[in-house]
């Protein structure tokens, strides 16, 4: 982690503008092409779900807008993001969040995720050695086509976590697309952002892992 100097930093006047304002926070839904991470994850025998938390969270470490953090009265970079993530228990209506770090790779993760998701009897995990600001919050419907998502928030304009939701994947001419949400804060991320998270993480679901 790194705490920026706001003297040299050249966003500072767009941060300093959007501190004046009561709710910073926006979001943006897009479609997004699913078919070749869905073949892959079922060719591996790995969730789907869990595969699209992993690619997501690695595609916003690959924009450095999503590893700021405000924190008030500086603004901190993170070297690395932590996912946390609702999973429904098994047999049950009810879910539980799930946090843990990533793996080296994809498959790993993946494993990783079932392991402690099936072990989890509380609603919320233990927390680890992370900073809580590191964490993406997660969370899917997949019951439905969901075109765009509100989420909850405490009222503090400096919550800089990004928010990430997705409905049901549908076929469309031949291809699997599913709607995704992302709900940010302009204090640290503005459009262009979300623009190469996009471009990144489209790139990381359509290539195989050796080329990602």
């Amino acid at each position: 982690m790194q705490i920026l100097d706001m003297e040299t930093w050249d966003r500072r006047e767009i941060y300093q503008f959007f501190r004046q304002t009561e709710w910073p926070f926006y979001a943006v839904s897009f479609s997004l092409d699913v078919t070749a991470l869905k073949r892959t994850t079922k060719e591996e025998g790995l969730s789907f779900y869990y595969a699209l938390v992993y690619e997501t969270t690695r595609a916003m470490e690959e924009v450095e807008a999503f590893r700021l953090r405000d924190r008030g009265d500086h603004v901190v970079r993170h070297d690395s993001l932590v996912p946390s993530f609702t999973d429904l228990t098994p047999g049950s209506e009810l879910f539980h969040i799930t946090t843990l770090e990533l793996e080296p790779d994809r498959a790993a993760f993946c494993r990783r995720a079932k392991e402690l998701s099936t072990a989890q009897t509380a609603f919320l995990a233990e927390t680890g050695a992370w900073d809580r600001d590191q964490m993406v919050f997660f969370s899917c419907l997949p019951w439905v086509p969901m075109t765009s998502m509100t989420n909850e928030r405490d009222k503090d304009p400096a919550d800089t976590i990004p928010r990430v939701s997705w409905g049901g994947y549908e076929e469309r001419g031949g291809r699997l697309v599913l709607n995704m949400a992302l709900d940010v804060n302009h204090r640290t991320i503005d459009g262009v952002h979300i623009g190469r998270f996009y471009e990144t993480l489209c790139r990381r679901i359509a290539a195989p892992e050796a080329e990602r």
